[in-house]
């Protein structure tokens, strides 16, 4: 069974903000699929279990905010007995150009708080994550920005990264190669 883990805050006050772009790309996936989560205060999520393929799969968006996105993603795994390889968490992130997209097996948090979260809670780094540039604002406050809502021309310029974080998605769960996903997915990194 495989867990995929769209990082956000809860909320209208946050659709479509930067920092949404894990639940952005969890909503296009359910809509899809033809999926809808549903929230579960014991998990602190809002989820849906289903199969694709033949995999087990739970798709969900933790409902703790973000910086506590651990304790639905832990939560979730030992209710489900996932395994950590199993684990694949979609985020945002600054350090990356909007629409970028980092695929890797392990890593830093990167100054995510989400991830943050997650890395502590579970007490390890090694596990599958997307990153979605969303890019940086040297005259706003890094909160400012994360929290801020994308522009439309932002929105436009995303769309075609999260038609990819779906297919990368979609790839591992029917190929069971992360490797290649690593490999076909991962976005040029200059602009």
């Amino acid at each position: 069974m495989k867990l995929i883990v769209g990082l956000g805050n809860p909320g209208k006050q946050y659709i479509q903000s930067r920092h949404n772009i894990g639940f952005i790309a969890i909503d296009k996936l359910t809509n899809s699929l033809n999926l809808d989560l549903k929230v579960d205060s014991k998990f602190n999520a809002a989820y849906v279990k289903t199969k694709i393929g033949t995999e087990d799969v739970i798709i969900a968006k933790p409902l703790t905010y973000m910086n506590l996105s651990g304790q639905a993603v832990v939560a979730l795994m030992n209710y489900f007995k996932i395994d950590i390889s199993n684990l694949l968490v979609i985020l945002d992130d600054t350090a990356l150009p909007l629409s970028k997209v980092r695929i890797r097996q392990t890593g830093s948090h990167g100054g995510q708080n989400g991830l943050k979260d997650i890395i502590n809670k579970l007490g390890t780094k090694d596990f599958k994550r997307i990153r979605v540039g969303i890019g940086s604002h040297d005259h706003m406050d890094k909160v400012d920005f994360v929290l801020g809502k994308f522009s439309q021309k932002e929105l436009d310029i995303l769309i075609p990264s999260i038609h990819l974080v779906e297919d990368a998605i979609l790839d591992w769960i029917k190929e069971d190669n992360f490797n290649n996903v690593m490999t076909k997915y991962n976005t040029p990194q200059t602009t």
